[in-house]
C-alpha cells in the first residue's frame, strides 16, 4: 500500500466529499474533483493523505499527482502564485492591455490587426509598461494565462534568430528564470 501526505497549515481549511476536495483560505476557495478509481483520499490529524492499495506503476505514480494538486491548492489559498512576463521588441512597440478577460496585443510586429491571449479563471492580469504580472490561487489558471500570453506572441514564418520579439516569462513565484 503506497501513500503520500500533504500538511494542512493554520488557517487553512479542508473538506472531502467522495473525491471532490475543497480547499479554503485567506485568499479564496479552490475545489477540485479527482477521477482515479484507485486513490483514496482521507483527512487525518492535520493531513491530506492520499493512498492506494495498488502497487501498480500508473497507480503510484498517480499518487504523486493528486499530492501535488493538493499541495498546490494549500499553497494558492494561502499565499497564491504569481508569475512575471516581460515585453521585448526591436522592431515595433508593441501595446499590451487588459481588455475585460482577454490581454489585447497591439501592433505586434507591425501587424494591422490585435492579437488576443484569454485569461483563465480568476487570475488577474496587471500591465506596467514593459512588465506583465499573472497573479491568482489557481497554479493551473495562472500558468495556463501565461502560456496564452507566450503563444500569443509566438513568431511565425520568420527567422526567429532576427525577429525574437514577443512575450516571455521571467519569473515564476518568485524565484528567476534563465
Amino acid at each position: 500500500m503506497e501513500e503520500k501526505e500533504v500538511l494542512i497549515p493554520d488557517g487553512v481549511t479542508v473538506e472531502l466529499e467522495g473525491k471532490t476536495l475543497t480547499v479554503t483560505g485567506k485568499k479564496g476557495t479552490l475545489t477540485k474533483t479527482f477521477k482515479v478509481p484507485s486513490a483514496v483520499i482521507r483527512i487525518d490529524d492535520g493531513r491530506i493523505v492520499v493512498s492506494t492499495p495498488s502497487s501498480r506503476k500508473c497507480d503510484v505514480a498517480a499518487l504523486g499527482t493528486i499530492a501535488s494538486h493538493a499541495a498546490n491548492m494549500v499553497h494558492g489559498v494561502q499565499e497564491g502564485f504569481e508569475y512575471k512576463l516581460k515585453v521585448f521588441y526591436a522592431h515595433f512597440p508593441m501595446n499590451v492591455t487588459v481588455d475585460g478577460d482577454k490581454v489585447k496585443i497591439d501592433n505586434f510586429l507591425g501587424e494591422k490587426y490585435p492579437r488576443y491571449a484569454n485569461i483563465m479563471g480568476d487570475t488577474q492580469v496587471k500591465v506596467q509598461a514593459e512588465a506583465i504580472t499573472v497573479t491568482g490561487i489557481s497554479k493551473e489558471h495562472v500558468g495556463q494565462t501565461a502560456a496564452n500570453l507566450e503563444q500569443a506572441t509566438r513568431v511565425r514564418h520568420r527567422d526567429p534568430r532576427v525577429f525574437q520579439d514577443g512575450i516571455y516569462l521571467i519569473e515564476r513565484d518568485g524565484v528567476k528564470l534563465k
